[in-house]
Formats: structure tokens, C-alpha cells, sequence
């Protein structure tokens, strides 16, 4: 901590308090800045404009989803999952706000545990969707005994399978030590940083690479099932998706530990948004565009999967 004289070569000192500093001419201790992400800050108030505007974007796409739900294109690919992925694509976009404003108990709580179940669902719903395009394809074939799986039964419980893994590790962080508003005075000599202490970093990266393994396994199943002759088959969509998705997520985690103070929730901020984006523009603006701007693709009945 710094020490200020009261005059020049002075043998006694008086040591300033953590949450202070020496002023300029070091004869006196005043308060350090306090930094935040703040929605008065211009990244703060930037970041939140994002999210709210991207999660309009999910609300619109899902009334025209809603509007169109007898059209080939929205019936394909079972549309209730499409439905379920929009709204909680929707509730990550709204899960960053958690992060911006000061730091307290309640909020370091609530940001992790509902972004990590809300992008599991996610995750799971374009696990299931994926699933289903393979046993639908394969069910068509003479003497397949996949026909009993076709519906939303076997989606549904991959949803809450999933979901279930996610709030179990969610459940044991809470138990065992969890995440904890924190002022950090060291790191700077002129500022504190107030941030949310994970409480247990392995368990937080064990949320991470959930997420991550269910991202890996949508690749890889989404990837397999690219070239299934469908004529709305998503597959192409979701593996591109998953690449955007991983890509951010590899990225987040030197990105992460190397940052401090507001910068550090930022970074969070921008792979929870740039991540659902990807899902969002990668699965829903090609479907939106054959309804509007390309309605002659929409007319031919493909194997549907409500």
C-alpha cells in the first residue's frame, strides 16, 4: 500500500487504508476509483443495448414462427424445439445483463447458475434436433424400428437429461463454495476492483466444459447428418453453428484469466452474446429468409417432425 510523507525525507510515515491512495503531492490519502462494468459506462450501456436488441430479435423470429407454424419450412425439424431454442437463446441474451452494474451476493449467484442452464438447454434442444433429423431419416427405412422414437418424447427427455447434469454440478457449486462478490485491492495501486469470485474455479470451467461437451457432440451429430437428402434438413445449419460456438469458447478462456476488473465481465458478456448469436443468425436467418424472400422454396412438404 502506499505510504505518504507529511514532508519531504520525513522518518515517519502514515500508511493510507486499502481503499485508499496518496494524493498527487503524497501529503494526504483519498479514496481509490472504484471499477465496475456500470450501465452508465459506455461498454457497459453498448453491451446491454446488444443484448436487449438481440433478444427482440428472438421474440420477433418467434412470432414468425408462430405465424407460419403450417408452413414445410417451420413444421421440418420438429418446430416445438425450434420454438424452445428461440426462448431460451432469448433468456442468454437477457442472462448478460446479470453481469453489468455493481457486484453483490445475490447477482454473482443468479449469473452463473442461469447462464449455464439456460445455454444447456440450448445446447440440448440442438442435440435433440440433430437426433431427431437421423432417427427420422433412418426410421423411413423397410423394417427400421426407429418409427417408435419419432416425436417429441425422446427430445424431451434428452432436454431434461441434459438440463438435469448441468443444474446437478450448478447445485454442488452452490453447496461446496459459491461465487462471492469480491473487492480486489491489490491488483492496482489506484483502483478496486469489484468482481464476482467464482468460489470454485474448477467447478465453473466443469460448467464450461459441460456446455462444451454438449456443443461437441452437436458437431459431431449435426456433421454426420449434414448430407441426409431433406430438403429443410438443419443439419449444414447446426454444424456451422457449433464451429461459431466452440470458436468464441476456445477463445474465452486465455482471454478470461488474462483480464481484470470490467474487462474481464465484458469478455464474459461477449462469448455468452457473440456465442447466441451465432445459434441465433446460423439456424433461424436462413429460415426466415426462405419465408420471405424465397416462398417458392416453402411448398414442398419435407418429412415432417412436429
Amino acid at each position: 500500500m502506499l505510504l505518504y510523507p507529511f514532508t519531504t525525507d520525513a522518518q515517519n510515515c502514515m500508511k493510507c487504508s486499502k481503499y485508499e491512495k496518496s494524493n498527487s503531492g503524497r501529503n494526504s490519502c483519498i479514496p481509490r476509483n472504484i471499477n465496475y462494468l456500470s450501465y452508465e459506462d459506455q461498454l457497459g450501456a453498448t453491451l446491454s443495448f446488444i443484448s436487449i436488441i438481440l433478444s427482440i430479435m428472438c421474440a420477433v423470429i418467434l412470432g414468425i414462427f408462430r405465424k407460419y407454424c403450417q408452413t414445410p419450412i417451420v413444421r421440418a425439424n420438429n418446430q416445438y424445439l425450434s420454438c424452445l431454442l428461440l426462448i431460451s437463446l432469448m433468456l442468454c441474451f437477457l442472462s448478460s445483463l446479470l453481469f453489468i452494474g455493481r457486484p453483490t451476493q445475490i447477482c454473482c449467484i443468479l449469473q452463473q447458475v442461469i447462464f449455464g442452464i439456460v445455454f444447456t438447454i440450448s445446447l440440448s434442444s440442438l442435440l435433440a434436433k440433430t437426433l431427431t433429423v437421423i432417427i427420422a431419416f433412418n426410421a423411413t427405412k423397410p423394417g427400421s424400428k426407429l418409427k417408435k422414437y419419432i416425436g417429441t418424447q425422446l427430445s424431451i427427455i434428452l432436454i431434461i437429461v441434459c438440463s438435469l447434469g448441468e443444474t446437478v454440478i450448478s447445485a454442488v457449486w452452490l453447496a461446496s463454495n459459491p461465487p462471492f462478490a469480491e473487492a480486489d485491492t491489490l491488483s492496482d495501486p489506484d483502483y478496486i476492483f469489484l468482481f464476482c469470485n467464482e468460489g470454485s474455479g474448477i467447478l465453473f470451467f466443469c460448467i464450461i466444459g459441460y456446455m462444451g461437451t454438449l456443443a461437441l457432440l452437436s458437431f459431431i451429430v449435426a456433421f454426420l447428418a449434414k448430407d441426409f437428402p431433406d430438403r429443410f434438413n438443419e443439419a449444414k445449419n447446426i454444424t456451422f453453428s457449433m464451429l461459431v460456438f466452440c470458436s468464441v469458447w476456445v477463445t474465452f478462456v486465455p482471454a478470461y484469466l488474462s483480464s481484470k476488473g470490467s474487462r474481464m465481465v465484458a469478455v464474459e458478456i461477449f462469448a455468452i452474446l457473440s456465442s447466441s448469436a451465432g445459434l441465433l443468425g446460423c439456424i433461424f436467418i436462413p429460415k426466415c429468409y426462405i419465408i420471405f424472400l424465397k416462398p417458392e422454396l416453402n411448398t414442398k412438404d419435407p418429412i415432417v417432425r412436429k
